[in-house]
């Protein structure tokens, strides 16, 4: 049990039956009457954020999330299928589990499943990808007084935003958290 005295960013609790994380936490003590304890806490499942106050000696059940490797292996229709590389179990999920999560994820590339009681219920990619653009406009010379950029579609089928100097097929790092360019490779 965790008591909202204790709370911290990053941990994870039940509260009414869900799963939250703390994003972020002040304790407050008004000069008058009962101190409290303001949090944001982010929904697991649904991914909202929500603020609550709690008073410091209310205590919450502390929820374990399991962070497992697995190499994702292919799609098929709307089922993403991974495997657990150390005990070469598999696992298919549907694509509302997984979201915008492998958008610059490529084939047996390793990704982060993350479940609670044995429920996935989302997939974390690496944070960083290195991938090769399939399709670009070239670029025009004089053309970068602003820092202009243009898109690029990459081998994964996503769209990326690129300085005019990178051509189709160079290879590009791209940060997976805010989909930007950060490099050429």
């Amino acid at each position: 049990m965790i008591s909202a005295g204790d709370f911290r960013n990053g941990v994870t609790l039940e509260i009414e039956g869900n799963v939250y994380q703390i994003v972020e936490f002040q304790h407050v003590k008004p000069g008058k009457g009962a101190a409290f304890v303001r949090t944001k806490i982010k929904n697991i499942k649904s991914g909202g954020v929500v603020e609550r106050t709690f008073r410091p000696t209310e205590k919450f059940p502390a929820a374990r999330i399991d962070r497992v490797d697995m190499q994702y292996l292919y799609s098929d229709g709307d089922l993403f299928y991974f495997m657990n590389t150390e005990t070469f179990d598999q696992v298919a999920l549907n694509a509302d589990a997984i979201g915008d999560a492998l958008k610059f994820v490529k084939e047996q590339e390793m990704v982060k499943v993350c479940s609670y009681n044995g429920e996935v219920f989302s997939v974390e990619a690496p944070l960083f990808v290195e991938l090769e653009i399939t399709d670009t406009e070239p670029g025009f010379k004089g053309d970068t007084a602003t820092g202009a950029t243009k898109p690029a579609v990459v081998e994964t089928g996503a769209t990326v935003y690129v300085p005019l100097f990178v051509d189709q097929g160079d290879k590009i790092k791209i940060d997976t958290r805010t989909g930007e360019y950060l490099s050429r490779v």
